[in-house]
Order: structure tokens, then sequence, then C-alpha cells
């Protein structure tokens, strides 16, 4: 363990805003961290750090149409919990299709560069991961095995092709938590440990572990499981505590990277942001068992001696067209029409097909992930025909819309509430003389709030709550997107595109 003594402090969430199901590997002094992204494109996004709480995202190892099939899925299908894991110089992401419900992983020897081409393995269930020793390949998911039990399934596999060279077999079945899940197996020191989740992606969450002399079992659960849950901090921000994935330092300190949430007041149980990454330290006692965080709890600061004091932990609080990169930080619902953006580094420009925001399908739409609760986001749109603005993206059947739409030679501003079944337009403004205007959205944890602005002044044109943007509401795994959209230009129109955002920026507080 490190001998520093001076304590320094960071806090958590350590990457904000839904990047849920955390897996993270190291190579050299270099960390590296992927996500699960769903109906999202490009996918599973991949993050750098060099200190564990600094992270900056480099890339994605999905941006090919020929890499997933996203084509019609339904909001929160598709990617599932990815596993990142280096071996003999190369990378490895292994992840669920939830779709087509198949595992595969693809590889490269270059973290910043292109990812191969998907390669199947053929055992079901989710969540997959990778293990390597001796020259031997383990593919590891929760699922059922050749006989159909189920628990954690294992079998051993051919790397260079995902041919399966044993039967898959059992080797952990939990500690009876519903939804086993997000297996990962390491070898530390003398053991062999099998680290899980149970009790679901909610309140309930929680990490559990075994340990075995063997990597095929028979596993021994810890006495004290789970080792790190927040399912009974009522009236706590940080919520939804589970499936982790260990880590250790250039100093030789054991940390967890793993998901959590963060509910919108202490006693509203809802969250809207998504799953997001913390980070927990891990201790081992003399015996090789080990514990997590502050009494098995993760906390929203840690005070720790682990952390460098030349290590400062920095965030990000206003993003804008210019300083962000539009094949890193934004993204596409499924496989995008390309034709229909034109992507500058101070502008965007749009053109709507007859795909909404309600279809599960590609409308235009780019977006960047929501990843605080006090926020403000304005921009200029310049409309030629069509609607065109600002949508607060949670799934197809959940976003709210502030956007102008062009009626003939009049230009009207609209609020449009999307709460599952209930899609209602609760106010229209009419800006009929000019064909322009600034749209604004205010939040804090409970409320947002629109406005539009043009030469004759701001007007609001009402709020709408978080919590029905929330996954309490909506179901599903995702979180709300900031996203910009363009629907039903004229093409008959002589334009090249029939939106134009300018000057964008999106502040946190």
């Amino acid at each position: 363990m490190s001998t520093q003594s001076a304590m320094n402090h960071y806090l958590n969430p350590v990457i904000k805003g839904f990047y849920p199901d955390p897996s993270v590997c190291k190579v050299g002094d270099d960390f590296f961290l992927v996500c699960s992204s769903f109906q999202y494109f490009p996918g599973v996004p991949i993050f750098h750090s060099q200190d564990l709480v600094n992270w900056t995202q480099i890339g994605h190892c999905i941006t090919r149409e020929s890499q997933i099939d996203l084509n019609k899925i339904e909001s929160s299908g598709g990617i599932f919990a990815p596993t990142i894991r280096y071996n003999d110089g190369k990378f490895y992401m292994v992840t669920t299709n939830a779709t087509t419900q198949q595992n595969f992983y693809l590889w490269t020897d270059d973290i910043y560069g292109d990812w191969s081409e998907p390669i199947i393995v053929d055992q079901g269930g989710i969540d997959p991961d990778l293990f390597f020793e001796n020259g031997q390949s383990f593919f590891i998911s929760n699922g059922q095995d050749d006989h159909g039990v189920g628990g954690v399934v294992q079998c051993e596999i051919n790397i260079t092709n995902g041919q399966k060279l044993s039967e898959s077999k059992i080797i952990w079945q939990g500690t009876g938590g519903r939804y086993l899940e997000a297996p990962h197996l390491y070898k530390i020191n003398d053991w062999y440990y099998l680290m899980a989740a149970e009790g679901g992606t909610e309140y309930g969450h929680m990490v559990t572990y075994a340990r075995s002399q063997s990597p095929h079992g028979p596993f021994e659960s810890y006495a004290l499981n789970p080792v790190l849950t927040n399912r009974n901090l009522g009236g706590y921000e940080v919520q939804g505590v589970g499936h982790g994935d260990l880590i250790e330092d250039n100093n030789g300190n054991w940390w967890m990277l793993h998901l959590g949430f963060r509910q919108i007041h202490r006693w509203f149980t809802y969250h809207h942001l998504g799953r997001e990454v913390f980070l927990t330290p891990v201790t081992f006692d003399q015996d090789g068992w080990f514990t997590a965080g502050h009494n098995g709890t993760t906390l929203a600061s840690f005070e720790t001696n682990r952390i460098p004091q030349d290590v400062k932990q920095t965030e990000k609080k206003i993003f804008t067209f210019e300083n962000t990169a539009w094949a890193i930080d934004w993204c596409y619902l499924r496989h995008p029409d390309l034709e229909n953006y034109y992507l500058e580094a101070d502008q965007l420009h749009l053109n709507g097909s007859n795909v909404t925001l309600d279809h599960a399908e590609s409308p235009t739409f780019i977006a960047l992930r929501q990843k605080d609760f006090a926020m403000e986001t304005s921009f200029d749109l310049k409309l030629k025909s069509g609607s065109a603005g600002i949508t607060l993206y949670m799934d197809e059947n959940h976003h709210y819309d502030l956007y102008l739409q062009k009626n003939g030679e009049h230009l009207e501003g609209k609020l449009k509430l999307n709460i599952g079944d209930i899609k209602s337009v609760v106010n229209t403004i009419n800006l009929s003389q000019t064909d322009q205007a600034r749209l604004m959205i205010k939040s804090d944890s409970i409320n947002y709030s629109f406005f539009i602005e043009t030469g004759a002044g701001q007007i609001e044109l009402g709020q709408a709550q978080t919590k029905y943007l929330s996954s309490e509401v909506a179901g599903g795994f995702t979180g709300v997107l900031i996203g910009l959209y363009a629907v039903g230009s004229d093409h008959s129109v002589d334009q090249k595109y029939a939106a134009e955002f300018t000057n964008f920026t999106c502040a946190y507080h």
C-alpha cells in the first residue's frame, strides 16, 4: 500500500451523466474505461485517466454500422454492459447486443484508433467478461449453462475467432439477490475473485463477491456480502450503487469503479441524469478478503491519502460547439442519415425528415448527455422550413421539446411535453416578424424552465418537472440527453439546410 499520509479529497461521480456500467483496465500508467451506450451511436464511449479521478473521453469502440445493428431498436435496447481488458498487446471490449441477444467482442492494438469487426461467442446471457491466464482465454457471462442452469457461466474460447473450446459451466450462483449480473473474474495474489452485482440496477443494487483457488471454482462467498451497497441509505442523494470493476493503481492501492445515480432530492426518489460513474476505495485484509467504501457504502465525497496531493480534480462546466468534438462528445439516435447533418466548428446545420422524436428510428438529432442538475442551455436558431429546436430526451415516449415551427411565412415558438401516452403542446407564441430566435432552457434538480427570446424580449413558455423524465417514470436504463433536432424540412424550398444552430452554450452551475 502507499505510504502517503497527506489527505486529499475527490467528489463523486467522477464521470457525470448517462455513462452506465463502467469497466476499467490499466496499461502502464494509463487507465481506460468504457460504458454502455444502448441505442445511441457511436457506441461504447472510451475514457482515459492517469489518476482515476479526472477522466477524458477519447473516442468510441463502435464507430461503424457493420459493428452493431441498431436499426429500429427500442430505447434501452442495443449495447449492454461492456467490459474492457488488455492482453498480449491488444485491447478487448466484450459486450451484448441485447436486441439480437448475441455476445461479441472487438479488439484493437491502438486504443485511439479503429476497432475490429465483431467476433461472436456462442454463449448466451448478458454482461460478458474476459479473463486471460497462461495463454488461455475464458469467456464469462450471466446466463444459463449448456444444461439450462442459471448463474455465472464460463467457457474457454479461442480468442482469435471466438470459438468455444469447452462447454459452458456454472461457476457461481450469487448470494440469492435478484438479477445476478455484471460478473468479473480477477487473479489477485493467490486467489481468484469473482465479483458481481445483485438486486437490480435500482435502489436495491449491490456488489457481491466470492473467491476460489481455481478460476473454475468452487467459489466461497464473502461472509459479509454485499461488500458495497447504498440500499439502506434513505434520504441520501447517491443511490443504486453496483455493477463494479476492480483496478489497482500505481501505488498498490485497490479501487472500484462502479455505477450509481443521484436522486433529484434527498426525499424525492427519482433520477433522470442516468446511471453515472463512481470511484470507491477498496481495502484487502490479511486473510485476502476485501472491503469497500465507507462501511460498505459509497459517499459523494471521499477523504483519502491514496490520491497524491498534486492531483486536483477538475470539472468542465461549459460546453459549446467550439470546445466539444462532434465525433466524441456528441451522439445520434441509432444509425443517422448523415446527409441531413452539416457539422462545422462553430455551427450546426440540420435537415429534418418525416421521422420524429416519437419514433424508435433515427430522427435528425444530435445530443450531449445532461451532466448535472443546475443547467442553462441556449442557442440561436434560424429556421427556413419544418420545425427544429431542442429536446430533453429520455426515450421516444418521454421528452420535452422547445422548438420553432414554420407555417408558411409565419414562425411560431412551441413547448411540447411528451410523458408516456400524454403528448401535449402546452404553449404556442407567434414570432411572425422574424425567421430566427434564441431558445433557452434553465433547470435545477426539480424543474426545467423554457424560454424563447427575440428582439422583442424574452418569453417563458412554461415549466415541467424533471421527475417525469426519470427512470422511475419512463423505465429503461438510459438518462436525459440534450438534443438538437429537426423534423419535416421542405426539400422543395431552395435551401441547403432548413435549420441553422449557432452560439450554442450549455453551462452547469
